[in-house]
């Protein structure tokens, strides 16, 4: 689906380049991308396995709609290593280059969009969920429950898995020397639109009414009791989730459209390397999750801490008493340190404290 480079193409005809070759772009990068995708999947498959392990752990313990979505995040992006940066990049283009069916290139290349597609609207509900939870906290407590955050996770894995199926018909945008045609237009604007701009948009309006809603609860809390409170941690990381993908896949975006309508990758050596390097930071989002839950949230590294040194769970975790929370308190979650404090500010002093008057 992303496209694969033809790094390997040149120096194996050894007959010479045939005549529709000779204007082929050519890989300025060499066998960077191959080492950079090497790196990437060592690095990327290890941890989101890490990651799963202890959200699992997390969902199981406390039972929040949250880690499951989360949960869902991890998984697809394992998807997307293995069948785009593994099956794709590395064994279809660096050791076979591509010298296999082509019925099993089409069908690869609907699993690897499928595998994308669930990795990048996985986080959909996730915003929508803390979305409801910030702006509308008593309805969140009504909905958001895991047995309906699992119904909804197998809905979107079904709808990504079916989209993917369109796809069996992608155009080798580095092989095919013709202009696009109107299926290649329908097809790349259909993926652009479901894989950038329908997410980025619904990112950008309910993060926008989260900030929104966060900033008004804090102008009485500044008049009152001086500076307001930073948002909570988990806000801060959906906001970087959201953030982090946006910047990540907007160059490819850019790229597939202007290889529509400008230049073909396949003629122009630059549109070849912005292609290579847009599809190198893409999938870059698929490895960077880890460390933002490890810098926000002390509960996911205490469990990390846990799973790397083979310890078990606290053995008294399932009897540690339910916190109550405020309405709006839901936004740390993942961080209970910003709760406790909120509720101590916001206690009235107790009655055996106030003072009789004389």
């Amino acid at each position: 689906m992303i496209g694969r480079s033809n790094l390997t193409v040149s120096s194996l005809d050894e007959l010479g380049p045939k005549p529709e070759e000779l204007q082929k772009s050519k890989c300025v990068l060499g066998f960077i991308p191959v080492i950079y995708y090497s790196v990437l999947l060592c690095v990327g498959v290890p941890v989101n396995i890490l990651t799963a392990v202890a959200l699992s752990r997390l969902a199981s313990r406390t039972k929040k709609a949250l880690y499951y979505y989360l949960l869902a995040v991890t998984g697809s992006d394992i998807l997307s290593q293995l069948f785009i940066i593994f099956v794709g990049f590395l064994l279809e283009t660096a050791v076979f280059h591509r010298d296999v069916p082509q019925l099993l290139l089409r069908a690869v290349s609907a699993a690897e969009f499928a595998a994308n597609h669930a990795s990048i609207w996985s986080t959909v509900p996730l915003t929508v969920d803390r979305y409801v939870a910030l702006c509308h906290p008593l309805l969140h407590r009504q909905i958001s429950y895991p047995a309906r955050a699992r119904r909804i996770i197998a809905a979107v894995l079904a709808l990504a898995l079916a989209s993917g199926v369109p796809f069996f018909w992608w155009s080798d945008m580095w092989r095919n020397s013709h202009p696009p045609t109107a299926m290649d237009t329908v097809l790349i604007w259909t993926h652009v639109t479901i894989i950038y701009f329908v997410p980025c948009g619904v990112f950008l309006v309910l993060n926008s009414l989260i900030i929104h809603t966060l900033r008004r609860r804090q102008r009485p809390r500044q008049e009152e009791r001086g500076p307001p409170r930073r948002f909570g941690k988990t806000t801060a990381m959906l906001l970087a989730l959201t953030s982090v993908f946006s910047v990540l896949w907007a160059p490819r975006t850019v790229v597939v459209i202007y290889h529509l309508y400008v230049s073909s990758v396949h003629r122009d050596w630059r549109v070849h390397l912005a292609y290579d390097l847009s599809n190198m930071l893409a999938m870059l989002n698929t490895a960077v999750n880890f460390f933002l839950y490890c810098f926000v949230s002390r509960p996911f590294r205490s469990v990390v801490r846990d799973i790397v040194l083979l310890r078990g769970g606290p053995p008294d975790s399932r009897r540690a008493p339910p916190q109550h929370q405020a309405p709006n308190a839901s936004n740390s979650s993942l961080y209970s340190g910003n709760n406790k404090r909120w509720q101590r500010d916001s206690t009235p002093l107790s009655p055996r404290r106030t003072r009789k008057p004389s």
